[in-house]
């Protein structure tokens, strides 16, 4: 799979990351211009090169959600985030209550990203890797399964401190990799593994438990965050009609089937318990 490399360093003081979000400066800045092949979307970035990463494949559990900053079980969402600024380099990593970031050892630490585009807010898709680079900065370079094994979002999947999200512009060959880590780390019972609700089934009783006790893949969380925002007398069991009107896009990989709207892989039973059908890794969703 051609990728875009672009070098530079990674910094996260004054920001806010997460388990899946990270903030990356480009050697030069003019590469990011070279982005956006894959989706055709710009890269933001400030004038010294600054922009945001969204790792690519992988969605850590929410530190802060939308405007009220919902967030998932802080214990596994903190332990993403606190694995990746690790993997990266960080020591010393130094927060406010609000999660910004105040102080890190070392300041900055050098790495590389590989990517094909930006996504609708402007955040570059991306698989983030440390150190030295396997390539030239301002061209592509191939990225199979030996390559993407350097990257941290494949280093998430395999601690189990993500869930694998696949979008179809991520290469079959990249993806079923990335599946392979989950699907191990699943067996293994490692990170959130043992604790997740996500097929199995999770009482929703109100907001709480979706932030101190449900662990879910964070998209079905977010929906169900959303859902919930409409009212405190709004049932449950209407959950899977609000998904519809959503209309996410997705396949189902052992299927075939194309569908619009995550009701038909997620079910509302009892008037509480809310459960999807199919693993994270069966399903496809389409470029947003």
């Amino acid at each position: 799979m051609p990728m875009l490399l672009i070098k530079g360093v990674y910094g996260v003081v004054g920001s806010q990351p997460d388990g899946d979000t990270v903030h990356f400066t480009a050697d030069e800045p003019s590469e990011w211009d070279l982005v956006g092949g894959g989706l055709g979307r710009a890269v933001e970035h400030n004038a010294a090169g600054r922009a945001t990463l969204r790792l690519d494949a992988v969605d850590a559990l929410e530190t802060h959600y939308g405007a009220n900053r919902v967030h998932q079980p802080l214990p596994f969402a903190h332990a993403a985030r606190d694995e990746l600024l690790s993997w990266l380099g960080f020591t010393d990593v130094q927060h406010r209550p609000d999660e910004t970031v105040t102080g890190t050892t070392p300041d900055t630490v050098p790495g590389f990203v590989l990517t094909r585009g930006a996504d609708v807010h402007g955040r570059c898709i991306a698989l983030a890797g440390r150190g030295t680079p396997p390539g030239t900065g301002g061209r592509e370079i191939d990225v199979d399964a030996t390559v993407l094994r350097t990257t941290v979002n494949h280093h998430l999947l395999t601690t189990g401190l993500a869930y694998p999200t696949f979008y179809r512009s991520l290469f079959t060959s990249l993806r079923t990799e990335m599946s392979t880590a989950a699907t191990e780390a699943r067996d293994a019972g490692r990170g959130l593994w043992p604790s997740d609700v996500t097929t199995t089934g999770a009482k929703i009783t109100g907001l709480s438990t979706l932030t101190d006790d449900a662990v879910l893949l964070p998209k079905l969380f977010r929906r169900l965050v959303d859902y919930l925002q409409l009212g405190p007398t709004v049932p449950l069991a209407c959950f899977p009609a609000f998904l519809a009107g959503v209309g996410d896009r997705f396949s189902i990989l052992s299927t075939g089937e194309r569908c619009v709207g995550l009701h038909h892989v997620v079910e509302a039973t009892n008037g509480q318990t809310v459960r999807m059908t199919h693993p994270p890794e069966d399903l496809l969703f389409a470029d947003t």
